[in-house]
């Protein structure tokens, strides 16, 4: 089940809500004043991956093998 992030059109609330895919059309209620106008956010997101370092080569990010 993917999260979706999403913003209240009544009080500006911003949430995130753990959603099924076959109910991720439906607007979810806000969490703050409990109203219906709430829309999705334009998520973004962090990825992991190769990067040019300044002296040309290519170096991985967390090439140790684990996170910090």
């Amino acid at each position: 089940m993917p999260i979706y992030e999403y913003e209240c059109a009544d009080c500006g609330e911003e949430f995130e809500k753990l959603v099924k895919l076959s109910e991720a059309a439906a607007k979810p209620e806000c969490p703050n004043c409990g109203g219906k106008h709430t829309q999705k956010r334009l998520s973004t997101f962090a990825s992991h991956g190769f990067a040019k370092s300044a002296g040309g080569s290519i170096a991985s990010c967390g090439s140790s093998g684990g996170f910090s």
